[in-house]
């Protein structure tokens, strides 16, 4: 597929397909939205969210039939990296006097293109897609949502909207972590010992998965009554972060070649010693302070903090013979091409916790918020998928 994606370019120009409007026009639509930022009061149905425009002739807008919920919604809609994603909506500060609100939360999007931008060829209204978008962009929380065409990807023929509704976001941030950042690949992971710290939620599904497809040796932890389902999904050993001294457990261990952080916290002060030293091997955490310094100390000051903190982190490690990264979810619809192809080829599954009615966001965000979920919260935004 992502062949096909460049293929497509190969001979010059895309062909242009222009605008295909909708049967009758569109104004406004239902949605989930927030006015400000604070707890589940503020979530807020409306019938009158403005109808997305396509702007760029590289975009599409979808129509929704599944989404799902990420711990990127709960802390966005608390306000967690308003700063820096206000700057990436305006950089330039054009919109003098407006704000993100309403604002639509929901990454993740499985559904149907509607209407394509000039300069889309790969895509053509009726095509069966999935994508994931980025925190910047107006969510998917909504009957249709507008996404770029190189964020998008044909959705996976074997699985039903509401199965390909729970795999963008983590999927992709599980691949810049493994991928992009951490170097792994078909190629190179065979017979590697992964370490997958919070391997039960969302991205640590997918992780294991992943690492399993690729051939590699994965340790994964999380609590006890998730080891079956870990254990189901391919690892090859699974140790209960509650049933003694997690570090001691892991000690016992031979040596990882890389280390997955989901979890943060104070388990970086003693994972990388997990590493084996002088060999290339990597820890890629997910939980960086990146937004976190942006919202306290405004743009300028916290990208400085960040980078202090970073490179030092970097450096101390790269001396002791480690190597020590931060990644970040990318956006990108040639690495769910990638992806598509091991779901289909049935090397990946979807883990779904539970699926809700559109009607039922708020309980969804709810469901969320109480933790220890097993996999992902669905949300049918048409039903009878």
């Amino acid at each position: 597929a992502a062949g096909g994606r460049a293929l497509r370019w190969a001979n010059g120009r895309a062909p242009s397909r222009g605008f295909r409007a909708s049967p009758r026009a569109r104004i406004a639509m239902p949605s989930w939205v927030i006015d400000r930022y604070g707890s589940n009061e503020v979530l807020r149905f409306t019938r009158e969210m403005m109808f997305p425009i396509i702007h760029f002739p590289n975009e599409v807008i979808i129509k929704v039939h599944a989404a799902s919920l990420n711990p990127i919604d709960l802390s966005m809609r608390s306000g967690y990296g308003a700063t820096a994603l206000n700057m990436k909506r305006d950089p330039l500060k054009l919109k003098t006097g407006e704000t993100e609100f309403p604002l639509t939360l929901g990454r993740d999007v499985s559904g149907v293109v509607m209407e394509c931008g000039l300069g889309v060829s790969y895509f053509k209204p009726g095509d069966e897609v999935w994508a994931a978008i980025p925190p910047w962009k107006q969510g998917t929380l909504s009957e249709f949502v507008v996404a770029s065409g190189n964020e998008v990807s044909f959705k996976p023929k074997c699985l039903s909207h509401t199965e390909a509704a729970a795999l963008p976001y983590v999927g992709l941030t599980a691949w810049s972590a493994l991928n992009q950042v951490g170097g792994l690949n078909q190629s190179n992971c065979s017979g590697k010992r992964i370490l997958i710290l919070g391997a039960s939620g969302g991205v640590g599904t997918f992780a294991v998965q992943l690492m399993k497809a690729w051939d590699a040796h994965v340790t994964a932890v999380c609590s006890h009554d998730a080891s079956t389902l870990v254990k189901k999904l391919g690892a090859d050993d699974v140790i209960d972060y509650k049933s003694g001294n997690l570090e001691e457990q892991l000690k016992t261990l031979p040596l990882f070649d890389f280390i997955l952080d989901n979890v943060g916290g104070s388990t970086e002060k003693w994972a990388l010693d997990l590493l084996k030293k002088w060999s290339g091997a990597t820890y890629v955490t997910l939980v960086t302070p990146f937004l976190i310094n942006m919202d306290k100390l405004g743009v300028a000051d916290g990208m400085l903090q960040t980078g202090v903190t970073v490179g030092s982190k970097t450096l101390k490690h790269l001396l002791k013979g480690v190597h020590y990264r931060w990644a970040f979810f990318m956006p990108s619809g040639p690495s769910l091409d990638e992806i598509a192809e091991l779901v289909d080829s049935g090397k990946i599954q979807p883990v779904i916790d539970e699926v809700f009615s559109f009607s039922e966001v708020p309980e969804a965000f709810l469901k969320l918020e109480g933790g220890h979920a097993r996999g992902k919260t669905v949300i049918n935004v048409i039903s009878r998928q």
